[in-house]
């Protein structure tokens, strides 16, 4: 009984640590104003939805589909590079990560805002497109996330399952695709959402490499946020960050329950 009680507060605080932080914006996103304690007003704010269009003023329909773009991208080439990654370490290096695991880590490890402004010079040496630029530089920071999760999934999954489909006269894509591909479902659907969301929610890659002219949602965010100094207007664009966030882990979520249930059908 006390386990269980412990437990459930558990729960609680970690529920209460990442919804508080969203009920002042989400009140702010339909308030005109928000009068100060000591004016003599109530607690709560003079409703209102003077932040929406002001926000569609600002260009965030179009924000939001230059990151849904983005992240698609990202999610569409740092996926099946993590799986490939995936499989040489969980079925062939196995135990022995050593040099592999850190150069694949490496991206996450290093400051974002250094590794960005060190390659913004190679990149602008080298002619590449700043789009391409921030779409490349935005995978190899995905490619960690998918390349473990993937490598777990492909630990726990035995390495003879494809050899014992190709003794049953299957071809060796005929295995990875029947057999492999099935297995790792929710994992790539996992691998994909993460790497999405490194697409989605990148800020610092965007506007170093960018240049500015990329203007996604989050751009859009920080640009509204230091330069207007509407809260109704910086709460509406917050949540249409967030919002798109949580769809796609629940999304994700619920693709990698129907998966493991269609595999133990």
């Amino acid at each position: 009984m006390p386990w269980t009680l412990l437990r459930g507060a558990g729960v609680t605080l970690l529920v209460a640590w990442f919804v508080l932080p969203f009920v002042p914006i989400l009140l702010w996103a339909f308030a005109d104003r928000w009068p100060s304690v000591g004016s003599g007003s109530g607690v709560l704010p003079d409703w209102g939805l003077t932040g929406w269009p002001q926000a569609l003023d600002a260009g965030i329909l179009a924000a939001l589909a230059r990151s849904a773009a983005l992240g698609l991208v990202v999610a569409v080439i740092a996926t099946p590079l993590g799986a490939l990654a995936g499989r040489a370490l969980g079925w062939r290096i196995g135990r022995r990560l050593g040099i592999p695991a850190a150069l694949i880590l490496a991206p996450v490890a290093l400051p974002p805002f250094a590794l960005a402004m060190g390659l913004d010079v190679v990149l602008l040496r080298l002619g590449i497109p700043q789009t391409m630029a921030v779409v490349v530089l935005l995978t190899v920071f995905a490619l960690p996330y998918t390349t473990y999760v993937l490598r777990s999934a492909y630990a726990g999954l035995d390495a003879q399952v494809e050899d014992q489909a190709r003794m049953l006269g299957a071809s060796r894509w005929q295995a990875i695709r029947s057999v492999t591909l099935p297995a790792l479902a929710p994992a790539l659907s996992a691998a994909a959402a993460l790497a999405f969301l490194v697409g989605w929610s990148d800020y610092v890659v965007t506007v170093v490499i960018g240049g500015g002219r990329l203007v996604t949602a989050p751009v859009l965010v920080a640009s509204s946020a230091a330069g207007t100094g509407s809260d109704p207007l910086v709460a509406v664009l917050s949540l249409a960050v967030v919002l798109p966030l949580l769809a796609t882990v629940g999304l994700s979520a619920v693709l990698a329950r129907r998966s493991v249930g269609a595999g133990l059908r």
